[in-house]
């Protein structure tokens, strides 16, 4: 009989200028190597571009994109009697959430806009309407389970 050993999850601050975690989360997730910064700095003048097109503001653009990118199943592979099976499996809620946004970051570095803050804002209007490559991904994982 094995132990499971309980992992307690550091609790995220909010970030500074919304008050919200999800986009501590968000920014946290964009960050590469450790410049925390340059990803601030990247995300709210997406925000702020959001806000300036779509004239709503601009982290409920933001929420409601990741809301939309959210996969609700995903195929895992179980091999049963010599043969590998894709096998859908229901999404816990953290992970839901971090799989839009991993998506979402993903797909607006792959976009050909100039600046990443450009990417990222067109991205995440993208998703809140339903469309964009992250939309398209959630899709293809829905239709593989």
């Amino acid at each position: 009989m094995s132990r499971r050993r309980q992992v307690i999850k550091k609790p995220i601050l909010p970030d500074p200028k919304f008050h919200n975690v999800l986009v501590a989360r968000f920014i946290n997730c964009m960050m590469k190597q450790g410049k925390k910064s340059v990803a601030e700095r990247i995300f709210y003048s997406a925000i702020d571009s959001i806000a300036e097109r779509s004239g709503q503001p601009g982290v409920e653009v933001f929420q409601k994109a990741v809301e939309n990118a959210k996969p609700i199943v995903m195929t895992r592979s179980r091999r049963i009697g010599g043969q590998t099976y894709q096998v859908p499996i229901e999404l816990r809620p953290e992970e839901r959430t971090s799989r839009s946004m991993k998506w979402l970051i993903q797909f607006s570095r792959e976009r050909s806009e100039r600046t990443m803050a450009d990417r990222l804002a067109n991205e995440l209007l993208a998703a809140s309407k339903g469309e964009g490559g992250a939309m398209r991904r959630r899709e293809d994982v829905h239709r593989m389970a």
